[in-house]
């Protein structure tokens, strides 16, 4: 049973070994000038795990990488998983305090940290009181930091051949933590079969090719990134270029010196794009398949890019970390008749929508998302309480409030915690936001409750005009009350120079919560 389970084993790690098999000299990926073909890449990876295998790391250990994008990023991520230690990517942009928690709570064994966060890597290794046996620099450390070694160094003579571990699909391939945005950080732990199951529906749904070229720009200690673009990629065999970080002046100059066939970005990334002025200057005619994900593309947003993109298809990807992240697909040729719908549920998915009771509604009523799908954790890291309300009734529940038309087609209304509840009625944020997006001087838009001693909650909105142009509050208050109920008209408009986001760029609506919370007690 042993050769068996070998055979048939399917991991992150035997996908980079079957590509390089493929495609041993194909470029696989690009960061800065390092260039690496699918033989070098597995080479190197392979090194790595036997390097950390002989740093006393064995299977079932948890390491953390705290960086920005690198190649070393990559070479981690599959290196791990070669040698069957848990991979736990971290949000760079968290403080000590997030991070050492995220450190105590996983009990990772390892630390991996780029130069610049290597202090911060340090500091919450001592907030967390842990003993970390192997600490390491990736991403170019110019030399060994006190008890730090260059992760490059460590490479140095160690064997290029496939390491002999005991894997199976059903181990824990990822933890990744999630914002932590109504409590502490969960972690959501992810196995290889549910990955790679993810994988596939992305690559089918996504219409994902072998001769793709990828930018790889927003972040991969991230879901989004991580495993709806750079692993399919990976797993298919395409080619792709790194990018450290998101600016818009790198992501448009790297479009045109590559050619690239596609990009992923969060709506408000792809906004970014179109206020800059790079995007008029760069040739883009290569992009044919661009992404979004982590919010609904505006209508006037997506018009606006199918305008100026005339050769590229859009695809919407819904879902979320627990999901590995992939829930639903809105394709090319419904972006305009579905216009905010985050599409169909993709190939290994299937979606309701229910009641607080867990029955499904009728079509065109409004309840929560809830999916069964291979690509699901199999659960929160020791965190029975959680993952078993996350599991009841067996469904997976996404904290999303959705409708489902007759055709299939879901439209997201709001997550729950966002939904307004403003003078005993429900006031859903993104249709507010929709309507708003119709004023031509509007670059961005997040609509907010806050308290209010009579209406419960205001809707708030916060507005960022586009670069050049003035907007008063009064423009915008007349503008909305002649085109929505008066009970979803915004109470207080604000003008903002911009909205806070994380990394992956989704709009942090708690910190604007608590930033304009004392706009109802200056009335």
């Amino acid at each position: 049973m042993i050769e068996a389970k070998r055979v048939r084993r399917n991991t992150l790690g035997d996908i980079l070994r079957r590509s390089h098999m493929r495609f041993p000299d194909k470029k696989a990926l690009q960061f800065e000038e390092e260039v690496l073909t699918y033989r070098e890449l597995d080479g190197i990876v392979n090194q790595a795990a036997h390097a950390l295998i002989e740093k006393g790391l064995k299977k079932g250990d948890r390491a953390a990488v705290l960086s920005r994008n690198s190649m070393d990023f990559v070479i981690l991520n599959f290196a791990l998983a070669k040698a069957g230690v848990i991979m736990v990517p971290i949000n760079f942009m968290l403080n000590k305090e997030d991070v050492a928690f995220i450190l105590g709570h996983s009990e990772v064994s390892a630390v991996f940290a780029s130069p610049e966060f290597h202090e911060l890597a340090q500091g919450a290794i001592e907030q967390s009181g842990l003993a970390i046996r192997v600490k390491l620099l990736i991403s170019k450390p110019a030399a060994q930091v006190e008890e730090w070694q260059p992760f490059r160094e460590m490479l140095e003579g160690a064997d290029q051949q496939e390491p002999e571990v005991d894997l199976d699909d059903e181990d824990v391939a990822h933890i990744l933590y999630t914002s932590g945005t109504e409590s502490k950080p969960k972690g959501v732990m992810l196995t290889h079969k549910s990955i790679i199951s993810e994988y596939v529906s992305t690559i089918i749904e996504g219409d994902m090719k072998e001769d793709d070229v990828a930018i790889h720009a927003l972040p991969l200690f991230h879901s989004a990134q991580l495993h709806c673009f750079l692993g399919p990629y990976i797993y298919l065999g395409g080619s792709g270029t790194i990018l450290e970080q998101a600016t818009p002046a790198s992501m448009l100059e790297t479009v045109e010196t590559f050619q690239a066939t596609q990009l992923f970005c969060p709506p408000t990334v792809w906004i970014a794009l179109l206020r800059s002025p790079d995007f008029a200057s760069r040739n883009l005619s290569s992009l044919k398949k661009c992404y979004y994900g982590a919010a609904i593309m505006p209508v006037e947003v997506l018009k606006e890019l199918n305008q100026r993109l005339p050769s590229a298809q859009f695809y919407n990807f819904y879902g979320q970390t627990e999901v590995a992240p992939l829930a639903t697909v809105l394709k090319p040729g419904e972006q305009i008749r579905k216009a905010g719908s985050a599409g169909k549920p993709a190939l290994n998915v299937e979606t309701r929508i229910v009641d607080d009771e867990g029955n499904e509604v009728p079509r065109g009523s409004i309840g929560e998302i809830v999916h069964r799908t291979s690509h699901a954790m199999i659960g929160y890291f020791r965190d029975p309480v959680k993952t078993q309300a996350a599991f009841e009734g067996g469904w997976f529940h996404s904290g999303d409030l959705g409708i489902m038309d007759d055709e299939g087609f879901i439209t997201i209304v709001d997550r729950k915690k966002d939904m307004i509840k403003s003078g005993g009625e429900n006031v859903a944020s993104r249709e507010v936001e929709e309507m708003i997006y119709l004023h031509p001087k509007v670059s961005e838009v997040a609509v907010i409750g806050i308290p209010h001693p009579y209406w419960i909650e205001a809707v708030t909105a916060v507005v960022v005009p586009k670069a050049g142009e003035a907007l008063t509050e009064e423009e915008m208050l007349t503008f909305c009350k002649e085109r929505l109920s008066a009970f979803k008209a915004p109470k207080y408009i604000v003008i903002a120079d911009n909205l806070p986001r994380n990394p992956s760029g989704k709009i942090l609506k708690r910190e604007l919560r608590l930033r304009y919370d004392f706009l109802a007690s200056q009335q």
